[in-house]
């Protein structure tokens, strides 16, 4: 489906540019897209990317991934069936997802490339994308969010009242967005046409040594030691939830952006002293995890490059107000103001280019107006699909997507529906 998607948007694009007299526009999209790929994107996640795969590969040896995949084993057995329940790939899917609750990005997205990695090894078809693949992919498109922090930025910036009353919509809009990705990829998996024939031997062999392996055991005054060290962060977590600034806001809020700002600190340092206390020769093992920074960033450019530069020419050429114009009048007939569709269309495509229609949007309509709140709830409530495709997939080189386009994009479907209703429901007079 990926293949028809990026051709249409490509073939649009021009044809529409040179129908409306902006083919120039269109071509200079396609260059400023391709610099943005490579220079703004893949090169910083290299190092992001070498630091968190170092931590990881920390983790790893030290059996903190397997503890974290045991005590979840219910959940993720359930959610992913043909991965070992004691898989390196649980541990790391789940850190993800974690990363991802608390507005983490600079952590999700490394750790969704490990926990691809990681998924790879399992898969008997490289290039193909397995069911655990396109599980996890609806889950990071859908992505669950605590605190949208971006969104609530843009709406204080511009003089909301409350910038964070759209908290609450937001997290029941990303949980309706999760459920429908979660349910859609089950049921499209199952569908002959995105049918896979059964796991060779290579994901058998691959999981039996991952069975047998045995997690390393902590010093004896090891478990004190990380005590002493969760102390401090309890400390440390208090005196920022007690700044003048924080005091002002509500409970839960300050208790998520308390944990959202000491989480990144706390993990930095507990692999390596974890890892430490496991006997684990810390330095030289995340050096080798930290290697793989680099390979997987440049991997991942090519798969960058084309759908960002798609999208941008597809922008460029007017696409999105070509059919917002379109079919804007029949959604204002269901309730769907028609300001809300050109972020709903974008908001899949290109995260920079939907924080940019929002921030306009919340300009033009008033940081507290009805639609600049479900706009920040959509912000809230869905992701950036296409390119979290291109991203983690292409750091496998996966080539066959199977269903997980059609999975994201009901998981957006349902995101931007459920924005709507629930934001007419608690700000709606």
């Amino acid at each position: 489906m990926l293949n028809y998607i990026w051709l249409g948007l490509v073939v649009m694009a021009v044809l529409m540019g040179g129908g409306s007299g902006h083919l120039q526009e269109v071509s200079n999209a396609a260059f400023e897209a391709c610099k943005a790929a490579v220079m703004n994107i893949a090169l910083p996640l290299a190092g992001v990317m070498a630091l968190w795969l170092g931590l990881m590969k920390l983790a790893e040896k030290s059996g903190l991934v397997e503890i974290l995949a045991r005590a979840l084993r219910p959940v993720l057995k359930w959610l992913f069936p043909d991965v070992p329940a004691t898989h390196p790939a649980m541990g790391s899917m789940v850190m993800n997802i974690a990363a991802n609750m608390l507005g983490l990005s600079n952590a999700a997205t490394p750790l969704g490339l490990r926990a691809m990695q990681d998924l790879e090894k399992l898969n008997p078809q490289p290039g193909t994308a397995t069911n655990a693949m396109c599980t996890f992919l609806a889950i990071n498109t859908a992505s669950v969010q605590l605190i949208p922090a971006t969104t609530v930025a843009i709406l204080a910036a511009a003089g909301a009242k409350n910038p964070t009353q759209i908290i609450g919509t937001a997290f029941f809009a990303s949980c309706c967005s999760t459920a429908a990705g979660i349910v859609s990829v089950k049921f499209f998996e199952k569908l002959p046409m995105f049918a896979l024939p059964p796991a060779g031997p290579v994901a058998a062999s691959q999981a039996a040594v991952e069975e047998e392996r045995l997690a390393p055991h902590l010093v004896w005054w090891g478990s004190y030691a990380l005590l002493v060290f969760a102390a401090a962060f309890v400390y440390f977590g208090w005196q920022h939830a007690s700044l003048p600034e924080q005091i002002a806001r509500q409970p839960l809020v300050r208790l998520v952006e308390s944990v959202s700002y000491l989480a990144i600190p706390f993990l930095v340092g507990f692999f390596p002293l974890y890892a430490a206390l496991c006997r684990v020769k810390v330095y030289e093992e995340f050096v080798e995890g930290a290697k793989e920074g680099f390979q997987v960033a440049v991997k991942i450019i090519p798969y960058l490059v084309a759908i960002i530069s798609a999208v941008a020419m597809f922008r460029a050429a007017g696409g999105i107000d070509l059919i917002t114009k379109a079919i804007g009048p029949a959604l204002a007939a269901v309730s769907f103001p028609s300001e809300l569709l050109p972020l709903a269309l974008m908001r899949p495509l290109s995260g920079s280019g939907a924080t940019g229609i929002f921030a306009e949007l919340v300009k033009s309509q008033g940081p507290d107006s009805l639609v600049s709140q479900m706009g920040a709830t959509i912000m809230g409530g869905t992701e950036t699909t296409f390119y979290v495709l291109a991203v983690y997939f292409g750091s496998v080189g996966i080539r066959r997507t199977r269903h997980a386009v059609p999975a994201g994009l009901c998981a957006d479907l349902a995101g931007v529906t459920a924005a709507v209703v629930v934001c007419n429901l608690v700000f709606g007079h």
